[in-house]
């Protein structure tokens, strides 16, 4: 299953996201092959206000695990997480599926 992760940042967060990310991104690390993408969302200013992952993973129980231990949702950077089950069809241009 894939799925859409938009995960927006708490208010002021920034400096505290940018303490965080370096174990934000060892964990994504660990996640290898079930990122199917990621990035930082932006504001109109070009500022960091949350991120945006597409992830390949079991099931929605393997979500939840990772987010259990993700750093920005233990470390509180991350105020609001919207998931959407996705079907990934094209990527960097090419069927998929």
């Amino acid at each position: 299953m894939q799925f859409l992760v938009n995960a927006y940042d708490g208010e002021g967060m920034l400096e505290k996201r940018m303490e965080v990310r370096p174990r934000h991104l060892e964990g994504m690390k660990k996640l290898g092959k079930h990122i199917v993408c990621a990035g930082g969302l932006l504001d109109g200013n070009g500022k960091m206000k949350g991120s945006a992952l597409v992830l390949d993973l079991s099931d929605r129980e393997a979500l939840d695990e990772y987010l259990k231990n993700e750093p920005y949702v233990t470390e509180h950077v991350w105020d609001k997480i919207d998931v959407e089950v996705m079907n990934v069809v094209l990527l960097n241009g090419e069927k998929v599926r």
